[in-house]
């Protein structure tokens, strides 16, 4: 690997042009551009649930994308022009940021679809589909999905523990979020407010986590955002926005949202803050694309959630994440959603890997802006080259390696054992004493 600096007018070129790309994306927002009004929701139920809702292509023609479709495309085809002609067709700085663009003007060319199944045709290039394999082997996102429903279901109704009433307000919160990352480096790059507008019960945006005005939540909720918004989305945010150079790391197109997703759900789980029913709502969302891939109505998803033992306003958000922007009638989902598994299952095989080679140096880097977890080789050598800066915000468990380093480790060995003995030998105890 070369430790050759790059000239500082390399790194001036790929900074103007990171810098284009970020200004161009800045009015390009998808969920805002999809997303239902609360009036929708409310004549849903006050329709007693007998018709599904009105999001034709027509009500979508009604929310502005507030941009000229044809001016975004000039103007991204543009950047790409000059990428080309600044740092050259085999650069592989300029490929990456070449694929950004390219990826910005599907997303525009998705929006300008929405209530159309090419909208879901565009959704599942950029965030892929149920049926995909992971690396190219026999194992599918859906396949994974099935198997982690079987288990989860099955734990659903056992006592694991300690209960988590839901008795916190949002207000409390909000006080007991500033307070924890009052500690940390966080501080200074993190503002915890309540918030009317969003539909969730929080959301993270660069800099900020927003919790839901009027909700009620539990101790683990806090925790899961703590760790979820703020020790991912945020500190990723906050480590692209540090970049000297590479600007483009501030902002992320589809093509970075299962690894960030993934990252999200990972630290929930490796921090033990999740629990098998937040589990098992992420999973749900993976089935829930597939059957509207299938054909699937609003009314029978959301039929089907409600059979899942999620109330109605439940079943139907979560509905609701699945057909915003796609055909209400079935077959065209929006996609985004498989990628908390897909990303969870690529980033911990990522990390499994770099322990297992000896690499552990390149596992912070998924910390360093948004990115897609294959990106992390290249980003580490232009790191060495001068034209990256190594992540600074980092959570314990990725500032420390220790631990991380020898649960992956085990890991691997783990991954070798033959699981089906292993399940015929202990089920057969269960089956006799239980």
């Amino acid at each position: 690997m070369s430790d050759v600096k790059a000239s500082d007018n390399y790194k001036e070129k790929i900074r103007i042009l990171s810098e284009r790309i970020v200004d161009a994306q800045k009015p390009i927002r998808i969920l805002d551009a999809i997303k239902w009004n609360r009036q929708i929701e409310h004549d849903f139920f006050a329709q007693k649930k007998l018709s599904p809702p009105q999001t034709d292509k027509s009500y979508y023609d009604e929310i502005s994308l507030g941009f000229q479709a044809n001016d975004k495309f000039s103007e991204l085809r543009q950047i790409v022009s000059d990428i080309k002609l600044n740092l050259g067709e085999k650069d592989e700085i300029g490929i990456l940021l070449t694929k950004m663009c390219e990826q910005y003007i599907d997303v525009v060319e998705m929006l300008e679809a929405r209530g159309t199944k090419k909208f879901w045709e565009i959704s599942k290039k950029l965030y892929g589909s149920p049926k995909d394999r992971f690396f190219d082997d026999g194992g599918t996102i859906l396949s994974q999905g099935n198997m982690l429903y079987s288990i989860l279901a099955n734990l659903e109704s056992k006592s694991l523990g300690q209960e988590y009433p839901k008795n916190i307000s949002a207000e409390e919160a909000v006080k007991i979020l500033q307070e924890r990352f009052a500690k940390g480096s966080l501080k200074d790059r993190i503002e915890i407010k309540l918030s009317d507008g969003i539909v969730a019960d929080a959301a993270a945006g660069s800099d900020v986590i927003k919790i839901r005005s009027g909700t009620l939540l539990s101790s683990k909720d806090i925790d899961i955002f703590e760790v979820h918004e703020g020790w991912v989305h945020v500190a990723t945010t906050a480590n692209g926005k540090s970049q000297q150079v590479a600007k483009w790391l501030a902002k992320g197109p589809p093509r970075c949202t299962a690894t960030q997703e993934g990252l999200a759900f990972l630290m929930e789980i490796i921090t033990f803050s999740t629990y098998p029913r937040r589990a098992k709502r992420v999973n749900d969302r993976i089935l829930g694309v597939d059957l509207v891939e299938n054909g699937a109505s609003f009314m029978e998803l959301f039929e089907f959630y409600l059979n899942e033992n999620y109330d109605e306003h439940e079943a139907f958000q979560n509905s609701m994440r699945v057909f915003r922007g796609g055909v209400i009638e079935g077959g065209a989902p929006f996609t985004k959603d498989i990628s908390y598994c897909r990303g969870f299952i690529e980033n911990y095989n990522f990390i499994r890997t770099a322990i297992r080679d000896g690499r552990p140096e390149l596992i912070p880097f998924l910390y360093v802006g948004k990115i897609n977890v294959d990106d992390i080789p290249l980003l580490y050598q232009k790191y060495r080259e001068g034209i990256v800066d190594a992540p600074f915000y980092l959570p314990p468990q990725f500032a420390d390696l220790n631990g991380l380093a020898v649960w992956m480790s085990f890991s691997n060995f783990l991954n070798t054992v033959d699981l089906k003995k292993v399940q015929e030998h202990y089920g057969s105890l269960f089956n006799k004493y239980l």
